[in-house]
């Protein structure tokens, strides 16, 4: 069998020390030895989401922090502002309207940031809106949007900010206290470098005194049951043991990093990844605001996007990801997110060229390579 290699937005590769810790035999989680674990996991947590209220973790992939947030916070009938640039702020809306809430949505073009004076005049429009829903990285285009700026008008107009942070957190700035973010979401199969099944969510003082008042129906994500057991050490429910010991090394690792060097190496390696593709003649989806998570390319004319995605796969052991939805067969995303080095970045890279040659298209072999290792290795 080959090897194989992983540059998915989700899952992400996984770090040794981290699979290890999730191989260690399991304990039991109503023990003092997994209360400590637990706690020292949950204070680390704000380390990383850059916040001193607590980061609750449950036992989902990020939509159930996504679901959480809305069925915690708002009533049927609540009004919710919800950009929607691609298939996740989609989903933001396609939660609401589950939990009997109103999204008026903000329209975006795939691959675009959000225009502020598009939100602001939403706020204008809809001065009863409780919240504004978005993505700090829109996973499904490489999108990011302007989140600081953001927070800024939720704060002007009296509404809570509620963030998809699910690739952004841990891969760029962030810093939830510091902006005034009110609720901030993420999960660990992304730069948390875990397997799927963890999902967090952070939320501010305005936050907790909106739930008092929120009328959605909840059990398994009541937030202030499940708040009050993790301040013991406890989860409301069972916990995932192993998912929260692996979680505990791949913080390990972040904090070994530190913050500001891990943000510094996302951004390198995805600025060599949108180079390299320019270099060898693609476009990029979203040049104006990408996101240092994952890079979107179009499909150059001519070549078919599926198969291109299947023999970098079958062939070659290299797993990308395809557009979703109308982006289907029409761009390609490469993620750098994580456990990602200089040296994946060039495999990648050098064989997104020969698959390109492959399929018929004309790529001087090397030239993608050549200019990332420029960027790489230019000190």
């Amino acid at each position: 069998m080959g090897k194989t290699y992983l540059f998915a937005p989700g899952p992400t590769p996984i770090p040794p020390k981290v699979l290890l810790a999730m191989a260690k035999p399991i304990i039991h989680h109503r023990i003092p030895q997994f209360r400590m674990l637990f706690k020292g996991v949950l204070e680390d947590l704000k380390y990383v989401f850059q916040t001193q209220q607590p980061v609750i973790v449950l036992a989902s992939s990020g939509t159930g922090a996504m679901e959480a947030a809305v069925s915690n916070l708002l009533s049927p009938g609540d009004k919710a502002l919800v950009v929607r640039g691609g298939k996740f702020g989609e989903r933001w809306a396609e939660i609401c309207k589950a939990y009997g809430v109103d999204p008026v949505n903000i329209d975006v073009e795939w691959g675009k940031a959000v225009d502020t004076g598009l939100v602001e005049e939403a706020f204008e429009a809809h001065p009863q809106a409780k919240v504004l829903m978005w993505q700090a990285s829109e996973t499904s285009t490489g999108v990011r949007h302007p989140t600081k700026e953001l927070a800024a008008l939720c704060q002007q107009y009296g509404a809570l900010s509620v963030v998809d942070g699910i690739t952004a957190i841990g891969v760029f700035d962030v810093p939830m206290d510091e902006w005034g973010l009110d609720v901030v979401v993420s999960g660990s199969q992304k730069a948390f470098m875990l397997p799927p099944g963890l999902a967090f969510i952070a939320m501010g003082e305005r936050a907790w005194e909106m739930v008092q008042g929120g009328r959605c129906p909840r059990y398994y994500f009541d937030l202030e049951k499940e708040r009050k057991s993790q301040e013991k050490g406890d989860g409301a429910y069972t916990p995932a043991v192993s998912m929260i010991m692996g979680l505990r090394a791949s913080l390990d690792l972040i904090k070994d990093e530190g913050l500001e060097e891990v943000f510094a190496r996302h951004a390198l390696l995805a600025r060599a990844t949108r180079e390299s593709m320019k270099a060898l003649g693609l476009e990029l989806l979203a040049p104006g605001s990408p996101s240092d998570a994952v890079t979107a390319i179009k499909v150059p004319p001519g070549i078919d996007g599926t198969a291109m995605i299947s023999t970098l796969r079958d062939k070659y052991g290299i797993t990308i990801a395809g557009g979703q939805s109308q982006l289907k067969g029409k761009i390609f995303r490469i993620s750098h997110m994580g456990y990602v080095s200089k040296a994946d970045i060039l495999l990648v890279v050098g064989m997104v060229e020969v698959v390109l040659r492959e399929l018929g298209y004309a790529v001087d072999l090397g030239k993608g390579v050549g200019r990332a290792e420029g960027i790489l290795f230019s000190e």
